[in-house]
């Protein structure tokens, strides 16, 4: 695990509300996100996505893992927690597309993302 950035995500209440604001603060392209659900947010730099229906919420950002299931007992075993949803699902093409995410917390609270990047295409 390198543990560099490799994702953001932006979470939203009103995702049509939020992509037409940021569309325009940043000039972002913004694409349907996996399973027609939010948008993801082609940037130059770190890819990025944006989510409705969470009010309040921070960014997130997720960090490289070679092993999501690994990677994820690892915070449990530091003393951390780990959100129990798969984010972005977990069928073939988007994980072939997106790669897979986990919401986890450190031993003090802190919350922080974890992102097992997709395989290599051949």
């Amino acid at each position: 695990m390198d543990g560099g950035p490799t994702f953001f995500e932006l979470g939203v209440e009103d995702v049509e509300r939020a992509r037409v604001f940021f569309g325009e603060l940043f000039g972002w392209t913004l694409s349907p996100g996996p399973s027609g659900e939010g948008y993801t947010i082609g940037t130059s730099t770190l890819p990025g996505g944006l989510h409705g229906g969470d009010p309040g919420a921070g960014p997130y950002l997720f960090f490289a893992v070679d092993d999501i299931n690994a990677a994820t007992q690892r915070v449990r075993d530091l003393g951390g927690t780990v959100e129990g949803t798969d984010l972005g699902g977990e069928d073939a093409e988007t994980v072939a597309r997106f790669g897979r995410f986990k919401l986890c917390r450190d031993d003090q609270g802190t919350p922080f993302g974890l992102h097992e990047p997709p395989p290599p295409h051949s």
